[in-house]
């Protein structure tokens, strides 16, 4: 059997690449810096695992091994990575679908939690020792809206729906959902957060959904909504969102993603009272790093046999289509 060789870009992220001896028990491992323009040639590595996978030229992959038939990303979200050449090619993309379903959810849920009952309220005013009783809302009976119906949007949904939140699904087509009901399609996104308490956006970063979130959403969405992003900061138009939230048309937002990370110094995100900015860390919870391994470490198995891989991209499209 001949033993695969394995280009593994790392760099650039907060979270150093893992060590690899369960992949070098049945590869050869080549590790790189994304950020070092001076990598080996590799003319016999068939696949690559990309740790990095902010990394803005992925194109180098098909330079450094031009034998390149598998990339697999150690994310979910793969924009960065599909690069007009490496779309163009006959190269199969995988991504780690599954891994941060319900980190990312549990998130989302503390977020609506804590703006419900006003935690930001309650920690400015324990600062001041100021004694203030207060009736809040409950969670329960409220209408929220989650963009993407891909694993980790649904396990939101289902988390949300636990709360006893009225869940509604938005999707790329319409259809009966034997688990949602209607799910319901993005062209209509500003209808549906009329009727909402909450938007939640969970949706991959493609042209198609650059933008989806602009003033005419965020005006639906009004002075007592408020959005959640997990998604990319590429599907809200962030002047609209900034201009909403400082005139309060909008009543509040949580930011996990943005335009721009990390999000420069100088942005009127860090400074508006009701919004909540944290650095791209919604599904990073402890051992996560181990399980994008592991992801990767799965289909290698099915690479090395010659089964069918999971996860595989649509790489027009951009995301690992749903079969729900």
């Amino acid at each position: 059997m001949n033993v695969p060789q394995v280009l593994a870009v790392g760099g650039g992220s907060v979270v150093p690449i893992p060590p690899l001896d369960a992949v070098a028990e049945l590869a050869k491992v080549t590790v790189v810096d994304s950020a070092n323009d001076h990598w080996p040639a590799l003319p016999d590595a068939e696949v690559a695992f990309v740790w990095n996978f902010q990394w803005a030229a992925p194109g180098r992959l098909l330079t450094a091994a031009p034998g390149l038939r598998w990339i697999h990303v150690a994310a979910v979200g793969v924009d960065r990575v599909l690069s007009p050449e490496i779309v163009a090619s006959d190269v199969l993309v995988t991504n780690s679908r599954g891994v941060f379903d319900r980190s990312i959810a549990e998130y989302v849920a503390g977020l609506l939690l804590a703006h419900t009952k006003e935690f930001r309220l309650t920690y400015d005013l324990q600062r001041q020792r100021v004694w203030r009783n207060r009736v809040t809302r409950t969670l329960a009976g409220q209408t929220v809206a989650v963009v993407g119906t891909g694993s980790i949007g649904r396990t939101i949904a289902r988390m949300l729906k636990a709360l006893e939140m009225r869940v509604v699904l938005v999707g790329t087509r319409r259809r009966l959902d034997p688990e949602f009901g209607e799910i319901r399609v993005a062209a209509e996104l500003a209808a549906v957060a009329r009727d909402c308490d909450a938007l939640v956006l969970a949706a991959p970063a493609t042209e198609r959904n650059r933008g989806m979130v602009d003033r005419t959403v965020l005006d639906a969405l009004g002075s007592d909504g408020y959005l959640v992003n997990i998604g990319r900061g590429s599907l809200v138009v962030e002047d609209d969102l900034v201009e909403a939230l400082a005139s309060g048309s909008l009543g509040g937002a949580a930011l996990d993603v943005f335009a721009t990370e990390p999000l420069p110094p100088e942005s009127p995100l860090w400074r508006l009272p009701n919004v909540v900015v944290s650095p791209h860390m919604s599904a990073d919870t402890e051992g996560f790093a181990q399980d994008l391994v592991a992801v990767f470490l799965r289909n290698l198995h099915r690479w090395i046999k010659g089964e069918p891989l999971d996860n595989v991209l649509d790489k027009k499209l951009g995301y690992v289509p749903s079969t729900a």
